[in-house]
């Protein structure tokens, strides 16, 4: 792992995650995140990636989870020790997989949860306005309740309420999940427009990996608790590993069928 440089806003430097006092899951994670990029973690189910994000924002605890070992940098500053509350503040904002919405307030009552650290009433309008910008079917069910709109819409009601706080960092977790393909590709757009239009680094956990490369300026791939793959969407678009067991291509670049690859076994090598 690279030396920790002054562009970089998030560090896990050694992490370790217990839960329940006996299950470890994440075995000395280390992983950097540099100010204004979006950067993928990528990994099969159980591969440990919502737990990284959960050791993040600090909500492992209410999974009787804990980091153990190790430490996370938030800006140069420990957070693992803080709680959920307090990470908020610092400026890092979790959206979680299934969306979560608060389905009975409506959708403007979502965002203004989402506002709650901002004390200026012109800031929650000013941001406000900006979701709006970007998702504008949120503007025409903003008297909506958030329980009867589309698992769609749900998801960009999801951003649009991390926005709110106006975050320096987003964690993003399964954003395509359970979402059609069309949806999907404009959500992803949406991400990196905030990304370039507003600055703000993103976090992103996403198990659709040529989804994710495709936004992503630098990717981890994650096996077992453990990182055992890093670099640049083109750099790992030519490793032979990820061709097969992430993108799906064989040697010569056509696609595999799910056949083929669904009882792969991890190289030993990427587990020494």
């Amino acid at each position: 792992m690279a030396e920790t440089t002054v562009d970089t806003i998030l560090a896990l430097n050694n992490i370790e995650v217990i839960y329940n006092r006996v299950i470890l899951v994440l075995k000395g994670l280390s992983i950097q995140v540099r100010r204004g990029q979006i950067v993928a973690l990528l990994g099969s189910n159980g591969a440990g990636k919502t737990t990284t994000l959960k050791a993040i924002s600090g909500l492992l605890k209410p999974d009787n989870g804990a980091v153990t070992d190790g430490d996370i940098q938030f800006e140069g500053k420990p957070i693992h020790t803080l709680d959920a509350s307090q990470i908020v503040k610092r400026g890092i904002f979790q959206v979680m997989e299934g969306r979560r919405v608060f389905e009975h307030l409506t959708v403007e009552e979502n965002l203004r949860a989402g506002g709650y650290t901002q004390s200026n009433p012109l800031e929650v309008r000013r941001a406000m306005q900006l979701v709006y910008e970007y998702f504008p079917r949120l503007r025409e069910r903003r008297n909506q309740q958030a329980g009867y709109m589309s698992g769609g819409e749900q998801q960009m009601l999801a951003i649009g309420r991390a926005m709110m706080a106006n975050p320096k960092l987003i964690l993003l977790d399964e954003p395509s999940l359970g979402l059609a393909p069309l949806l999907v590709r404009d959500i992803f757009d949406i991400i990196q427009r905030i990304n370039q239009e507003q600055g703000t680094t993103i976090l992103l956990v996403e198990q659709n990996a040529n989804l994710a490369l495709s936004v992503a300026h630098f990717a981890y791939i994650m096996e077992n608790g453990r990182v055992v793959l890093e670099g640049t969407p083109s750099e790992l678009k030519e490793n032979a590993d990820v061709r097969e067991f992430y993108l799906g291509l064989n040697e010569v670049g056509k696609r595999k069928s799910y056949r083929d690859v669904k009882h792969y076994k991890r190289r030993k090598r990427w587990l020494s």
